[in-house]
């Protein structure tokens, strides 16, 4: 097939793609929805049931003939996460979620988070178990309140961002108006080893060849204006601004090494970040950089020379409401760069977000362009993300 045509087949697709999922999720808006619904309570007792439901399509159609991919396209659910919430005594709460739209063979439910935290602590909460370790913006900012389908490379595990983690968690801020917050996380945590990625995961769902090893990490975040949390797109229309910075170090405990060439010795990481909100427009910024050594020190393949490299990403994802707390559009420019790439590899991302209720219930539209993927020059590859939303 000719380029042209193979162009205008893959057009119809998105337009045919995009007509279906809008009509489900106007079917399902007939419904108002809420963030948790609290089926108990009695006094400081509790019991509240949620969860998302995220179904998505993505098409991928690379640009050349590229061997490593293929034109494909696939419905699935991006995520099913049903949670449970409560209490039973005054300042405890216990919270735990699971992840049913990654079933496969005999992995059919993974722990996203579960643990308990002490809440009775005037500025700060204390919460032990799998949790968000306080690292990247986008990272810990929802997926249910994202402006893009997919994370940029900021955001991203599988290239250096921690995942949730095992361990301690303290999340808190200085003053009652919350203007600087603050995050610290000491935890277990894994690596995937791949010389293609620097992927890190938690060892509550931890494959046997996974890296074992401890992390601790923490950052801080200004907000000039009034607190700004960790949710994209500009509904309320007032001025409001965040800088943020953040660190971790991460060491191999040597206890599950078994990938020669790939196993991972040691990784620190650095981010700096900032958001800004103002009448319908909203802009994030990221860059973060990862310095991650292997154990063979020879090791020359995917991001890796001479057994080390400096993992750099860098991203910014802006929005605009077309239609106040109905329809924005947004774009994002991304890139990537590691000690053993040829180029850097960049991405440029334009989407359309529709709002049913807020963020409740939503229809997103992500395209994606990728330049060089995985540092290799020529390599592009064109991606669609459709996905609708239904959060509980």
């Amino acid at each position: 097939m000719k380029k042209g045509n193979k162009r205008i087949t893959f057009g119809l697709k998105c337009v045919f793609c995009m007509v279906i999922v809008s009509i489900a999720v106007m079917l399902s808006s007939v419904q108002e929805s809420t963030a948790g619904v609290t089926v108990f309570k009695e006094g400081d007792k509790y019991v509240t049931l949620g969860g998302r439901i995220q179904l998505q399509y993505h098409m991928m159609d690379p640009d050349t003939g590229s061997s490593s991919d293929k034109r494909t396209d696939e419905l699935f659910l991006r995520r099913f996460r049903p949670y449970i919430e409560g209490s039973v005594h005054k300042d405890w709460v216990g919270k735990f979620q699971w992840e049913m739209g990654k079933a496969s063979g005999d992995n059919e439910i993974s722990v996203e988070e579960a643990y308990f935290e002490y809440k009775g602590f005037e500025y700060v909460d204390v919460k032990i178990g799998n949790y968000g370790f306080p690292f990247s913006r986008e990272s810990i900012t929802s997926s249910k309140k994202r402006q893009l389908v997919e994370v940029t490379f900021a955001g991203d595990h599988n290239y250096g961002t921690p995942a949730n983690n095992l361990g301690l968690h303290l999340n808190g801020y200085f003053t009652n108006n919350k203007i600087i917050t603050w995050g610290i996380s000491a935890a277990s945590a894994c690596i995937d080893p791949s010389n293609s990625k620097l992927d890190f995961d938690t060892p509550v769902n931890k494959d046997s060849d996974f890296n074992q090893g401890w992390m601790v990490g923490g950052r801080v975040d200004f907000h000039p204006f009034g607190n700004l949390k960790f949710e994209q797109g500009d509904f309320k229309r007032d001025l409001k601004s965040t800088i943020g910075v953040a660190a971790f170090t991460w060491s191999n405990d040597n206890d599950n090494n078994v990938s020669a060439g790939k196993d991972v010795d040691s990784v620190q990481g650095f981010e700096v970040s900032g958001a800004l909100r103002f009448f319908g427009f909203s802009i994030d910024a990221e860059y973060n950089i990862f310095k991650s050594d292997l154990i063979d020190t020879t090791a020359t393949s995917g991001i890796y020379k001479n057994g080390t490299t400096d993992l750099k990403n860098w991203s910014v994802c802006g929005g605009f409401m077309i239609i106040p707390d109905t329809l924005e559009l947004v774009a994002a420019y991304e890139s990537q760069d590691a000690d053993n790439y040829t180029e850097e590899w960049n991405r440029v991302d334009v989407g359309l977000n529709w709002f049913l209720k807020k963020h409740d219930i939503k229809l997103q539209l992500t395209y994606r362009m990728n330049e060089n993927k995985n540092g290799s020059r020529n390599n592009d590859l064109n991606e669609l993300f459709v996905q609708a939303q239904y959060v509980f």
